[in-house]
Formats: structure tokens, C-alpha cells, sequence
């Protein structure tokens, strides 16, 4: 799908562009997230669901709801998926630091992720 953009002009110049999501995702490359993420920083239940019925991550947990792979958030991270996928096991026990990081890529609260 192919829409025309809105252009929101700003002091005389073209300052925002306003298009469809699916364009977007599509210009950007973006995958289309399949998960929702709470505007107020409680985790869904599928992610605590995934979470103890399969003994997965937490982190795991929410890479799956959000449909992300763990080459996706390699990529985000700028690290190896082989180290992202280490970060994701069930006996791994990331930094606080590194759980920051994985939460900015998901655009979730490091609250969510705990």
C-alpha cells in the first residue's frame, strides 16, 4: 500500500511527515510487533504466562510477545545473536545494566522485564 503523506509545515518548511503505519513499517523495514506493550508499566499476562509455562526468560518471554527474534534484538543491541541468546537462557543472570539495555530495545520499563 502506497499512501500520500501529510507534510505538517512548521515556521514556512516542511517540518513532520504524517503517513499510514503500514507504510511506515514497510519504508522502515520494521517488523509489525505482535505483542501490545502496557502504557503503564504492568506486563501482560501472555508474557507471564510464557513465562512459567514454558520456563522461559523473562526477556525471553517478551521477545516472543513482541514478535522480535533473537537476530532482531542482536541487531538492536549491536551485539552477536550467539551473546544475545546467551543473555535470553533461563539460568542467565544479566547485569542491571544489561537488563536496561534489552528493556530500551524493547521499549519496555526494566520493571516490566523483572
Amino acid at each position: 500500500m502506497s499512501a500520500t503523506p501529510t507534510i505538517l509545515i512548521t515556521n514556512g518548511k516542511p517540518a513532520f511527515v504524517v503517513l499510514p503505519y503500514d507504510e511506515y513499517l514497510r519504508l522502515t523495514g520494521a517488523r509489525t510487533p505482535t505483542g501490545r506493550i502496557p502504557a503503564d508499566d504492568t506486563t501482560p499476562h501472555e508474557v507471564v504466562s510464557a513465562h512459567v509455562k514454558n520456563g522461559w526468560s523473562m526477556i525471553r518471554a517478551w521477545r516472543e510477545h513482541l514478535g522480535l527474534t533473537q537476530a532482531d534484538m542482536a541487531q538492536r543491541l549491536e551485539i552477536r545473536q550467539p551473546s544475545y541468546a546467551a543473555m535470553e537462557a533461563p539460568q542467565a543472570r544479566p547485569k542491571k545494566l544489561t537488563r536496561e539495555r534489552i528493556a530500551a530495545a524493547m521499549g519496555i520499563s526494566l520493571e516490566q522485564l523483572s
